[in-house]
């Protein structure tokens, strides 16, 4: 299945492998130079209103073809984390929270992961990507959600978190997310039928309009926006990119790559849904002849690739696989908070309180990190009240006693509707409770390795949270202190107790660094000694970016193709 016509072709000048933050800017900036961009995405198309909301459609929404599934979330478990992807056109746009923070200007320094009290510095500054950072906001048309517009804009889990940082030492904003606020006046509107871009959508290339709204402020985003509202890469760059000429394939995945001396063969099979249940390695396969590639699947599928083709490819670098961290992620809840929080209202990221580092302030107690109000669509709610099932049994049982004490009584009352609210309950277990969803800057001393690589391989990780202990317990500790604030108790995600962490910014495995021993590509994503081949995703980054790090994943991507152009130009 392809999103446009025809199937993989035999060759192309540039294969994008993946269609997340680093595959799409690059697709679309390159398409747009009269470049022949080939994309190749694994998962599907999301059009608005196709996410699925009833138990049976989210049951099957995960991704692993060999079993049949073809939907969005791709989880992995490793030894000292979780990690939960995406699939589909989009990429990770498809299920994040569309924060668009930029990597701190003094983050670009940090503590070497191998070498105890030895200070490293990235091969890129903040300098380096600021314009592509500026172009990126443009491009997605960065909003922050409008608090002090009307009262539907004014959440009330946003002003919590404005008045817990108040009390602390972190600094509170409202965040840049890639969401349409705004109607075609510029108006902060629910809803609103929003104006087409300056090119078709992808996925109405020749339907009228945008088929976009405006926020509904429905806590969806990380379930999937059924109104368009979020900016996801196949509504802005995706949607550019095949304007301009590109290529984008979906449901073709690719399972090899070998180095020729004119170029790259990249092999792919294509799966069909309807099919049902076939393992990949017993699919046809296609192979494309292309003069270029960029490998963007994402830190887990970048690394995966790599390290199975990297005979194939000449890879020599002993860097591969390393530097593999969480980016810091820790969820904590705040539970039965003296305040409504009402975590189902708005987008699931409204604001953020940034805590500085210890080379901001020079205090070795410091350690740089951000906390981000976490809302949920209303679905996670209604489980979270019935996870409260022996005070609904009360509540049900009082009911029954008491409608039959009237029966026998011979004088029921016939009017139920304040019996029915007794039943439901209150409900304040979810509108009093808020998960917190903590980032910064945890040791990128992971390393991501194959085990069994001469059978069937299996990607595996060393990672784990004991050198990032004090990292953690600040988090922790700073999250409690929130629930302090708002008349509530805290609680760690249950994972935690056993020093395991949930990450949704899984970084590194093919780090960028000044030298070949420890970087595999270069400050412009070149696979050192390999001509032609190029790696523009999470998996570049040589430690935590600390913010969220799609926009600087993007801010990279865009500085890659400045540099591919300029050599497809010489």
């Amino acid at each position: 299945m392809v999103l446009l016509e025809g199937g993989p072709p035999d060759r192309a000048d540039v294969v994008v492998i993946g269609s997340g933050f680093g595959g799409a800017v690059v697709a679309e900036r390159l398409a747009a130079e009269g470049l022949d961009v080939c994309v190749l995405e694994r998962g599907r198309a999301y059009p608005p209103g196709s996410f699925p909301r009833t138990p049976s459609g989210l049951g099957a929404n995960f991704w692993d073809p060999s079993s049949g599934l073809h939907g969005m979330f791709d989880a992995w478990s490793f030894s000292g984390l979780d990690a939960i992807v995406s699939s589909g056109l989009g990429g990770g746009s498809l299920i994040y929270a569309n924060v668009l923070l930029r990597k701190d200007p003094s983050w670009f320094r940090q503590p070497h992961p191998y070498r105890p009290g030895v200070e490293e510095v990235w091969p890129i500054g903040y300098d380096d990507l600021e314009p592509h950072y500026d172009r990126v906001e443009e491009f997605l048309d960065v909003q922050t959600m409008p608090f002090d517009g009307p009262p539907a804009f004014q959440l009330p889990k946003t002003g919590a978190m404005r008045d817990a940082a108040a009390t602390s030492r972190g600094s509170f904003a409202l965040a840049p997310l890639a969401v349409r606020f705004r109607d075609a006046a510029g108006e902060p509107a629910v809803g609103a039928e929003l104006p087409p871009d300056g090119y078709p959508n992808i996925h109405r290339p020749d339907g009228p309009g945008s088929g976009r709204r405006t926020c509904r402020l429905l806590g969806e985003c990380d379930i999937g926006c059924n109104e368009g509202s979020k900016s996801s890469l196949d509504h802005t760059y995706l949607s550019a990119a095949s304007h301009h000429g590109a290529h984008i394939h979906v449901l073709t995945e690719v399972t090899r790559m070998a180095r020729r001396d004119d170029g790259f063969d990249v092999t792919v099979v294509v799966h069909e849904p309807d099919a049902g249940p076939r393992p990949t390695a017993e699919r046809p396969e296609h192979t494309i002849r292309a003069t270029r590639v960029v490998v963007s699947a994402g830190t887990l599928g970048s690394t995966y690739l790599l390290l199975t083709n990297r005979d194939a490819l000449g890879i020599a670098s002993p860097a591969l696989g390393t530097r593999f961290c969480g980016n810091g992620d820790l969820l904590g809840f705040i539970l039965g908070a003296g305040r409504a929080l009402e975590g189902t209202r708005g987008p699931v990221i409204s604001s953020y309180v940034r805590f500085p580092d210890q080379v901001d302030t020079g205090d070795d107690l410091d350690h740089g990190m951000y906390i981000e109000d976490a809302g949920y669509p209303a679905i996670a709610a209604w489980l979270a009240e019935l996870s409260q099932s022996p005070a609904m049994v009360g509540r049900l049982g009082r009911l029954v006693g008491q409608r039959l004490r009237e029966r026998f009584s011979g004088g029921p009352h016939t009017h139920l509707s304040a019996d029915l609210a007794r039943l439901i309950g209150p409900g304040t277990f979810s509108k009093d409770s808020l998960p917190l969803l903590g980032m910064g800057r945890d040791v990128p001393d992971g390393t991501l390795f194959l085990r069994d690589p001469d059978d069937r391989p299996v990607l595996d990780s060393t990672w784990t949270t004991r050198t990032s202990q004090r990292y953690f317990a600040t988090m922790e500790r700073r999250m409690e202190q929130f629930a302090d604030v708002l008349d509530g108790r805290f609680e760690v995600n249950p994972s935690f107790w056993f020093r395991r962490v949930i990450t949704v910014h899984p970084l590194g495995g093919v780090p960028m660094s000044t030298s070949e021993r420890e970087g595999v590509v270069d400050s412009y994503g070149r696979v050192r000694g390999v001509d032609g081949l190029r790696v523009c995703d999470g998996s570049v980054m040589p430690g935590p970016v600390g913010a969220n790090p799609s926009l600087t994943i993007a801010a990279f991507a865009d500085r890659v193709a400045d540099d591919l152009l300029a050599e497809v130009a010489s």
